[in-house]
């Protein structure tokens, strides 16, 4: 676990840690739904919002904008271990899917199925099966594990077919909390269909780190930096050369391998580079590490072992505070023992409504958030039976203070 030094040094690079601007000291564990802000994320925001000069111009200005945007590709390049292909940016994580999903099915080969699976977010679930039928193919549905929460390399060699064209992963689940082994399921996918595009949604993932699509093998990445550190209104792609080569929506006659379309607030790039500064100060703190994207690679291996002592020690308690496993009537989705959490829990308590739990919760100071079988998180509670659960959703800036919080709150609801 970090250092209280460390945490504290953390915590001060966040906004509103500690406290909701509108209702007061709080303790913020909804970060599945979006984590805290970078203090620097902000600063960068007002001071390019404030910038009236567009890329593109041959002014001293419009060349720094295309420096940032620049220096911004480059940097998500580190963030995902992606040395070629392109960096994109869109209006969102589920709308750059859609694209990426769009183009694959449009562009491959006639014939064949779209492969995906049962525990994957409906915008990678959506996206293949509108273009899947666009396209005159059946969109295939690998079913997870209700019991792990998880989808497995062998499940999907079970209905990979030689005509496999495309072909999705998630990441990391908001509803189960675990993650799936991407590199993995990409090499049961290609030691069948070899051309197949693979498309991965790394929404939920990308706040734990440990990103590697070259290591992945696959043609697509996607992410919503308001989930990682950042803030709303954009989302971030990588492409593989092959998917950038196939045809997709750009404007006529400009530049060859451009995915944007219009003029891109030069925030939104100058952003991730913070994104990706901060987890190169985090990586310099726990390692010795001078490349930037071997410090990455640290910072993502400090938060996920930090993520895990604080999942750990709610779960499983702390001298006269009982752990969240052991309290009468609780059900945690996916079992307690599951190492391929990423620092969510989700439960329910046998005889009491979710919703109740949530508002005594907030009553608290304790911000969780409900999760029910609805579009969003039906096909993971459905088949438990369940109509909703609780979603408690750490970060590693949290404290185990916090948890220790959230134990004695949930005392007094059971």
């Amino acid at each position: 676990m970090f250092s209280d030094d460390l945490l504290a040094q953390v915590r001060a690079r966040f906004a509103h840690v500690e406290e909701c601007p509108l209702s007061g000291p709080r303790v913020f564990f909804e970060n599945a739904g979006g984590a805290l802000t970078l203090k620097s994320v902000v600063e960068t925001t007002a001071k390019f919002a404030a910038i009236p000069d567009n890329q593109g111009r041959d002014n001293v200005a419009s060349q720094a904008l295309v420096d940032v945007i620049s220096k911004a590709r480059a940097d998500v390049r580190s963030l995902m271990g992606a040395p070629d292909g392109a960096v994109l940016w869109g209006e969102s994580g589920t709308e750059l899917l859609f694209r990426l999903v769009q183009d694959a099915c449009l562009g491959s080969e006639k014939g064949g199925i779209v492969l995906g699976s049962t525990v994957e977010h409906p915008a990678s679930r959506s996206a293949c099966a509108r273009w899947a039928l666009m396209s005159g193919r059946e969109h295939v549905l690998v079913p997870h594990d209700d019991a792990t929460g998880r989808v497995t390399a062998a499940a999907y060699g079970d209905y990979v077919t030689p005509d496999t064209r495309v072909a999705t992963i998630l990441h990391t689940s908001p509803v189960t909390g675990m993650s799936n082994d991407v590199a993995g399921i990409a090499a049961a996918i290609r030691a069948v269909a070899p051309d197949c595009y693979i498309i991965v949604d790394g929404i939920q993932h990308a706040c734990h780190g440990r990103i590697d699509v070259s290591a992945a093998a696959i043609d697509g990445y996607v992410i919503s930096p308001y989930k990682v550190f950042s803030r709303h209104g954009y989302g971030v792609a990588w492409a593989s050369e092959r998917l950038t080569m196939l045809a997709h929506d750009a404007l006529v006659g400009g530049p060859d391998g451009s995915w944007e379309l219009g003029t891109r607030d030069t925030g939104a790039y100058a952003t991730m580079s913070d994104v990706v500064g901060y987890f190169d100060w985090l990586g310099g703190q726990v390692s010795d590490e001078s490349d930037l994207r071997a410090r990455i690679e640290a910072a993502g291996a400090a938060i996920h072992a930090q993520e895990a002592a604080l999942v750990q020690l709610m779960l499983e308690g702390s001298g006269n505070l009982t752990g969240l496993a052991d309290l009468p009537g609780v059900k945690i989705v996916a079992g307690a023992d599951n190492d391929a959490r990423e620092g969510l829990v989700s439960f329910w308590i046998a005889g009491k409504p979710s919703g109740e739990i949530v508002a005594a919760l907030n009553d608290a100071g304790i911000r969780t958030h409900i999760r029910k079988a609805d579009h969003y998180s039906g096909n993971i509670l459905t088949p438990l039976n369940q109509p909703d659960c609780i979603r408690v959703s750490l970060a590693h800036y949290n404290s185990p203070g916090e948890v220790r919080a959230f134990l004695s709150a949930m005392a007094a609801q059971t």
